[in-house]
């Protein structure tokens, strides 16, 4: 009976110190997508979205990050404006602003896309100070004429540096306009097309994460 208890006692304190040692769970950081219909993966699996392909990255880097998907197809720079203050209700560490494409595809002006993009970058930090900002850069096909085409490209870049943001160049380097990775709309990526956008945002974003995952 002293050998049971003696051994019952001894197996009791080896477990108090393995639970003692492992370290606590964290709460993840929030990494939140503000997008249209590329965000919201549009004719494909949810989880073969460039989002989904985001988190399958941040997984594998060991990063405590959560994507939070906040894609609404069709949506405009105005759309994701009004739904800022909803968004804005959970904890954001970074977000990330997909927004525009489909300003530049309606013909908006690159004047209203642009003011549009500076208010949810200010109301952002309005209401969280320390959330990092991210712009995914956005061009537009020749259609829409070479002098538009022209202004559309530069007010992300510019927009970035003037509210010292973050900027992804063009999310759809090398998938835009290529047949074999676009659905027939020649618009929205396959789901080979998504991870390439991924890889695309994930060249920016690792750093600004690992930054932050401290």
């Amino acid at each position: 009976m002293r050998a049971f208890v003696l051994v019952f006692a001894l197996l009791w304190v080896a477990c108090s110190r393995g639970s003692a040692a492992d370290p606590a769970p964290t709460t993840p950081h929030h990494l939140v997508v503000l997008g249209d219909s590329l965000a919201a993966g549009h004719g494909v699996d949810p989880s073969e979205a460039w989002p989904a392909r985001l988190q399958s990255r941040i997984d594998a880097a060991a990063l405590n990050f959560k994507v939070v998907n906040a894609g609404v197809s069709g949506d405009t720079t105005a759309g994701g404006l009004r739904r800022l203050a909803w968004i804005l209700k959970q904890p954001i560490d970074v977000l990330l602003i997909e927004l525009g494409g489909n300003d530049g595809l309606r013909g908006l002006p690159p004047e209203s896309t642009r003011s549009n993009l500076v208010a949810l970058i200010t109301r952002t930090r309005e209401r969280s100070p320390a959330t990092g900002i991210v712009i995914a850069g956005m061009q537009m096909p020749p259609t829409m004429g070479p002098e538009y085409a022209g202004k559309f490209a530069v007010l992300f870049p510019e927009v970035a540096r003037e509210q010292h943001a973050t900027l992804i160049p063009h999310l759809l380097e090398g998938v835009g306009g290529i047949p074999e990775l676009n659905q027939p709309d020649l618009i929205h990526p396959t789901a080979a097309g998504h991870d390439l956008v991924a890889s695309n945002v994930w060249i920016v974003l690792e750093p600004v994460l690992r930054q932050r995952d401290k």
